[in-house]
């Protein structure tokens, strides 16, 4: 899978996502060890605390498919002024998962303009498994 494909994907799952209340769409596409690519899309809520992330939905079908080990995410939104990168919810989440200094993240502000990051670049002080797990 290269980062333009899980980009494409990202793209298709952002037409998925349900935004009535902000219209901001978000698609992310979570690449795993196997090759196996889990999409996913923000959901909004009327109650906003209910509302997820497109990021956790991708994490959260791939854990509920027994996957849990990842190499890389893209994620896109509507915004083409920006970058979009993880909220500070989705990060916490991502790194019981993942490999902080070699999971990339594929940041889209377009299809064709792209920044790779590594997670250790927007979470460099980890809070997580490893400081219960021994």
């Amino acid at each position: 899978m290269t980062k333009e494909m899980l980009v494409q994907k990202a793209y298709e799952a952002k037409q998925l996502a349900y935004a009535p209340y902000s219209n901001f769409k978000v698609g992310a596409a979570l690449l795993a060890e196997d090759g196996r690519v889990f999409t996913g899309c923000n959901i909004e809520n009327a109650a906003f605390t209910p509302t997820n992330c497109a990021e956790r939905t991708a994490l959260f079908k791939a854990v509920s498919e027994g996957c849990k080990s990842f190499r890389a995410i893209a994620i896109c939104s509507d915004d083409e002024k920006d970058y979009i990168t993880p909220c500070g919810v989705c990060r916490q989440a991502l790194c019981e998962f993942v490999d902080v200094d070699t999971f990339e993240l594929y940041l889209c502000r377009t299809k064709e303009d792209v920044k790779t990051m590594l997670f250790s670049d927007i979470m460099p002080y980890v809070f997580g498994k490893s400081a219960f797990v021994k």
